[in-house]
């Protein structure tokens, strides 16, 4: 090994003598040797920025700073930014908490130090001065727009000599004392000081680092494996293969087909297939290990597709066959129904395999307690169902695991299913020694189970009039290797595949198939994304080919109160579809009468096609006329909660302690999407407390109630639920209590800013606790939340609980010397029930468009004939802060009313109908149909050239 050598450096205003190896980088020392663990790792390939710190007021990317490079160089990182107690903040880190520019808050330190740079170096940063700064940078729960108006608000606070100013963000159309008002996370401040923990950031004595050894071919029988030379590496504590296995063999969420490690004459189904695992002292001597093993395989041939799947002669994967499940939609007589058409179109539509490409990497540290208790910590969506699973394998009983859920750099769907959970905790009970097992960014990529491709066909009917009679859908989707969620994505993609519109008769056929891609399971919309895409296309297409007006086309057709989807479901209340689309369309109007209005008193002519009337059609720029632009419409709906006939519950405590805190408990998880605000919130509204004396503890299988998984939007609704009947029910004890002690009515008894009012007497809320325990009782509450009931596919009522409804127009500039597509706005209309925390929703609508956008323009997970190609960030393009466009979001409340004050929920419909509004934009700018994503330029291009005047009708 190399000699170290000894450097001196001074980081945070702090000289230190450290020894270092040469090849050590500035990340490693920070975090290793100096524990300043705010410092993030994301990708280690100079791709993210969320490492990003200050050598000699540069900003570097400590991921490839050699260490010695920093030797006599002063270094400041996120700690060093405000006061050493975290008591005040820097003006760059009160601005992105209070404008909300915070989610998850992987990505946020690289973000303010990026920033931080900035302001130091220019005082007065324009908007393209900061995404000049912050162009590689990345935030993927997409939260730019706030990310700018925050740097331009530290700005003008640190000219100014003045506090921050509040962003300007609507209220909730009807607040309450706390529901509907705006409100800053409470884990903002841990997030912009660096002290936030996640997994990767925990150390234990004596904790082994430790790796999977990857099969790396798609497809084959395992025939031998050899860790004998990796064994007999000095440093190595353990490697184990499939008969080391305690237990069951498989994991999954649903179908348990999926292997924990891959044994001798078993099949290989994906390149990510692990066949053993390795406990190590160093990286260095893991990396080392991992190498050492052999193994030999029978290749066999591959699937590479779900049509090919299907086929007869395809070699079959699992001993069910390649067909996960067939599910249908039937509803009406769709014979009947294209009978009755005037005109019927038909046409297919493809999308590809993509990624989460959250910040945080995947990363599980175990450990055994002396009572041999297993303790697993990770970054989780679903922390029961992580326990279940690691029992399972181990053997244990479940409560002899505890899963205790940390900070989750971004999920968006992709941290539900296991990563390194099981393999921690065998290498945990057979060392006695905590284990880390630490993704880098290229196994994480090649592991984790990805967003599904599909292929789309859609058929549709209609009358001259514009009333939809029939439609047809055939959905096949790559669920790849294993099962995951895919079935009940899948399903969501075919249950929504005729779009939010009351079609009389409708038929969908969809075909999950396993291939020997990489696993297919949650990614935000789940499989909605996908059916949108399709159908909002078919619908502008349809609108097209009958002449009408795209909105009034879906005016005409959408779903409203007493309509009935495909599934045969009855809408009885809380559809607020039709008033998306009108104010969508007014805000559209709004833009391009400013736009004609601008444009005129340049003395520009309206030839162009600059007529504030024509709301989709396309207008070319004056001083550019090669660049066109033009305005797109989509429409979409999606389900709130596991629906289906699941049972679908939520648990949640909350206790009341002696210094008046409410402390709310349930095993949900924060992911970015604001959980522990909204929970706040609610309860503190049950109580009319102030919010700030609201504490909620999550994600721990030891501590918490289980919350159920955080999916399918349904965290708002279910957990918040769930915690505001808990809350109710705490506040009716304490009630009877005080109604015991001073012989007053329950219910003439308030609770007012910390106060329980008992007619001339006013208690603080925690001096209550003394009197119920007086009284035999125990200030808590539980409450065991269930969703009102649902219907499996097929038998007809309600299959979901709650709809959200968002409609979304894009306004994209073609450059038709290019085919270079750039989104220039996009307005979000999304009906949400009831705002609970509008600064947390307009974050969460912001992220959406761009998660959306990142789908429609360039993200692509490339996997040829079963071999990821996309192996690293540097292959994966998600959008950066240059890509943001300006973000109108529109609020609309139409309460649910079994929802918390009639919320819904927002996570996921944000970002479906981005895509299919850009997409149906690009129609309208240059006739070109784009009907296989993502957006490919060059062939938007060679479209325009073959039609030779810069407009193209042709599908690319």
């Amino acid at each position: 090994m190399t000699e170290q050598i000894d450097i001196t450096l001074t980081v945070n205003s702090r000289q230190y003598e450290l020894r270092v190896h040469p090849s050590d980088m500035l990340a490693d020392v920070l975090r290793d040797q100096l524990k300043l663990t705010g410092t993030k790792i994301g990708c280690g390939e100079a791709e993210c920025g969320s490492c990003t710190v200050l050598v000699d007021n540069a900003p570097v990317l400590a991921c490839i700073y050699p260490a010695p490079r920093a030797a006599g160089r002063q270094v400041i990182t996120i700690e060093g930014l405000s006061t050493e107690d975290g008591s005040r903040l820097h003006p760059i880190q009160d601005a992105f908490v209070s404008h909300g520019a915070v989610q998850c808050g992987f990505c946020i330190p690289g973000q303010i130090m990026t920033a931080y740079a900035l302001l130091r170096e220019n005082p007065n940063p324009d908007e393209h001065d900061i995404q000049h700064t912050l162009k590689d940078t990345l935030c993927r729960c997409g939260g730019y727009p706030s990310i700018v108006s925050a740097i331009r608000a530290a700005a003008e606070s640190m000219n100014m000599g003045e506090p921050v100013l509040l962003p300007s963000v609507p209220l909730s159309s009807d607040p309450l004392y706390a529901v509907g008002q705006t409100h800053v996370r409470p884990d903002a401040v841990e997030k912009v000081t660096g002290t936030a923990k996640f997994t990767d950031d925990l150390t234990f004595d004596g904790m082994l680092c430790a790796g999977v050894k990857r099969a790396g071919i798609p497809h084959g029988i395992l025939k031998s494996v050899d860790a004998s030379r990796a064994q007999a590496l000095p440093g190595v504590q353990a490697v184990l293969t499939a008969e080391d296995i305690p237990a069951e063999r498989n994991h999954g969420l649903v179908i348990y087909d999926w292997p924990v490690l891959v044994g001798v004459d078993e099949r290989i189904r994906y390149v990510g297939d692990a066949v053993a695992i390795v406990a190590a002292d160093n990286p260095q001597i893991l990396h080392e290990a991992l190498s050492l093993i052999e193994i030999t395989v029978e290749e066999i041939p591959i699937i590479s597709d779900p049509v090919t799947s299907k086929l007869e002669d395809a070699p079959q994967l699992h001993e069910s066959g390649n067909l996960l499940k067939h599910i249908k939609v039937r509803k009406g007589d769709v014979i009947q129904g294209f009978s009755e058409a005037e005109l019927i179109l038909e046409h297919t539509f493809h999308t590809p395999l993509t990624e989460h490409a959250f910040i945080e990497p995947e990363c599980t540290v175990a450990r055994v307690l002396p009572d041999g208790m297993i303790e697993v910590y990770v970054g989780s969506q679903i922390v029961y169902a992580d326990r279940s699973q690691i029992a399972r394998v181990l053997g244990l009983p479940e409560e002899r695991v505890r899963v205790i859920g940390m900070m989750v750099g971004g999920g968006f769907g992709g941290k539900e299913d296991i990563a390194g959970q099981i393999h921690a905790a065998m290498l945990a009970q057979v060392t006695k020694k905590p284990i880390k097992i630490l993704f880098d960014r290229h196994e994480s990529l090649l592991v984790h189970p990805k967003r599904h491709g599909t292929q789309i066909r859609i058929k549709i009917g209609a009358k001259k009039d514009g009333t939809i009679t029939a439609i047809e859908s055939e959905l096949y989707g790559d669920t790849g290797a294993y099962a995951s969620l895919g079935e009940k994505v899948m399903t969501r993609a075919t249950t929504h595949s005729s779009g939010p519109y009351d079609i009389p008769n409708a038929r969908a056929d969809c075909y999950a198939m396993y291939t020997n891609n990489p696993p297919a399971g949650a990614f935000r919309g789940f499989g909605v994304t996908q059916s949108c895409f399709a159908v909002e296309s078919m619908i502008d297409m349809l609108s097209h080919k009958l002449g009408l007006d795209p909105i009034q086309l879906r005016y005409k057709n959408a779903l409203e109160v007493g309509s009935v989807t495909n599934t045969g479901q009855v809408l009885r209340e809380s559809v607020g579809l039709l008033e998306c689309l009108k104010r969508t369309e007014e805000c559209m109007q709004t833009y391009l009468k400013k736009d004609v209005g601008e444009l005129k008193a340049k003395g520009v002519s309206e030839e162009i096609g600059w007529h504030a009337d024509r709301l989709f059609a396309p207008r070319r720029l004056p001083d550019v006329p090669h660049r066109v632009r033009a305005w797109g419409l989509a429409l979409a709906y999606k389900n709130t909660g596991l629906g289906g006939g699941a049972p679908d519950k939520a648990i949640a405590e909350v206790e009341l302690t002696t210094k008046g805190i409410l402390e709310v408990r349930i095993s949900s998880a924060e992911i970015g999407q604001g959980l522990v605000t909204s929970l706040q919130l609610i309860v503190a509204e049950v109580f009319n407390h102030p919010v700030d004396k609201v504490s909620v503890l999550l994600s721990d299988t030891g501590l918490t109630p289980d919350g159920g998984p955080t999916t399918a939007s349904r965290q708002t609704y279910m957990s918040g639920n769930a915690a505001r009947y808990a809350a109710s029910s705490l506040k009716e004890a304490i009630q009877s209590t005080l109604a015991e002690k001073y012989d007053q009515p329950p219910e003439q008894i308030r609770f007012i800013e910390g106060l329980a009012q008992v007619g001339k007497h006013s208690i603080p809320l925690g001096d209550t606790v003394a009197e119920m325990r007086a009284q035999g009782h125990e200030p808590i509450a539980i409450y065991e939340y269930w969703a009102p009931e649902t219907q499996p596919l097929g038998q007809g009522g309600d299959m979901h609980f709650a709809f959200s409804f968002a409609v979304q127009a894009a306004e994209v500039e073609v450059d038709t010397h290019s085919g270079e597509v750039h989104v220039t706005r996009v307005i979000a209309a999304n009906d949400v029930g009831k705002a609970i925390n509008p600064l947390g929703l307009q974050g969460q609508v912001e992220g959406g468009v761009m998660m959306g956008l990142g789908n429609a323009l360039t993200e692509e997970f490339i996997v040829e004939q079963g071999i990821v190609f996309t192996d690293r960030l540097a292959r994966y393009r998600i959008p950066a802060i240059v890509d943001m466009p300006e973000i109108t979001s529109i609020v609309v409340e139409h309460p649910t009313v079994d929802g918390p004050f009639g919320a819904k929920g927002v996570g996921e419909i944000s970002s479906i109908p981005t895509t299919p509004a850009i997409t149906n934009a690009i129609f309208n700018a240059v006739g070109v149909r784009v009907d296989s994503l993502p957006v490919d330029q060059e062939l938007i291009l060679e479209a325009l050239k073959a039609a030779g005047n810069g407009s193209s009708t042709k599908e690319v």
